[in-house]
């Protein structure tokens, strides 16, 4: 089964970032968020990613508008989702709004369509379970930023079938991804090994083990690791990290995922990383 038209809940970065990377691949995307200004900043971000690209050499002069003329915006869910192939869910990590968004896809959207989300810690099996179409809901954790990032974690939720799970791990290979199948667990795979490292890194920081950037560079230079945990967990956005840290621990009931209180702390105060402009490092 090709999927040729996709529509993507939600124009934050994970969104319009997976707009991008459908449009680039030849698919006709709608991109529905219900705030026009988040929508306009998707489409001003999507511009300057291709023009990115474009300077790097990764695409021809002119391929940026064929490209953007491939996403349409909208604010009416019910309404963008009547034919498309596969939607894909990437609004914030809250349980209950993504189990109301995929109530509302599973009336408005076509039968036989694949109903993905972007989670990077929820239940699957839980998420399908307010469909009628259990079999037809997966997971499909982009990895950010999308356009750059080659990973996708294609979820097989409990009652998730084959043809599902094949339709998407072929849809993430025509976008250019690298698929890899896992099983429906709290955290799944990146975020079960991830989350504890920059959980760790947060409380080396609180107990005056060293300041950020020393923490950052020992994880660079001694662990070979292309960005430090703090670093990384402002680019991830705080507040997520939190959120998926809170699904961990109380899914799995191990310490070890407990949130650290600096965490908590930077969230209260709005330091949400780098789309606040501060978090564990400062940003312009």
């Amino acid at each position: 089964m090709s999927i040729e038209r996709i529509a993507v809940i939600g124009g934050g970065t994970m969104g319009n970032g997976i707009a991008h990377v459908a449009a680039q691949a030849g698919k006709e995307v709608r991109l529905l968020d219900l705030s026009r200004d988040v929508l306009d900043g998707a489409m001003v971000t999507i511009r300057k990613n291709l023009d990115r690209q474009v300077k790097k050499g990764l695409l021809e002069e002119g391929e940026p508008e064929a490209i953007l003329s491939r996403i349409e915006i909208g604010s009416d869910v019910a309404a963008g989702v009547a034919d498309v192939g596969l939607v894909v869910e990437a609004v914030p990590e809250k349980a209950e709004l993504k189990y109301g968004i995929f109530a509302t896809l599973d009336q408005a959207a076509p039968a036989d369509a694949v109903l993905a989300s972007n989670t990077s810690s929820i239940s699957i099996t839980e998420i399908a379970a307010r469909t009628r179409r259990p079999e037809k809901v997966i997971g499909m954790h982009f990895m950010n930023p999308v356009p750059v990032m080659q990973l996708v974690e294609v979820i097989r939720g409990l009652a998730t079938d084959d043809a599902t799970m094949d339709a998407t791990v072929a849809l993430a290979r025509e976008l250019g991804k690298t698929p890899v199948e896992v099983n429906d667990f709290p955290g799944f795979v990146s975020n079960r090994v991830l989350m504890p490292m920059i959980n760790e890194a947060v409380t080396a920081l609180m107990e005056g083990v060293a300041e950020p950037e020393a923490i950052d560079t020992v994880m660079k230079l001694g662990m070979n690791h292309p960005m430090g945990p703090l670093a990384l967990a402002d680019l991830i956005g705080l507040d997520t990290c939190l959120n998926i840290l809170e699904v961990l621990h109380r899914e799995l009931g191990d310490d070890r995922y407990r949130p650290s209180p600096l965490l908590r702390k930077y969230v209260a105060a709005g330091w949400l990383g780098r789309k606040s402009g501060r978090g564990f490092h400062s940003y312009d």
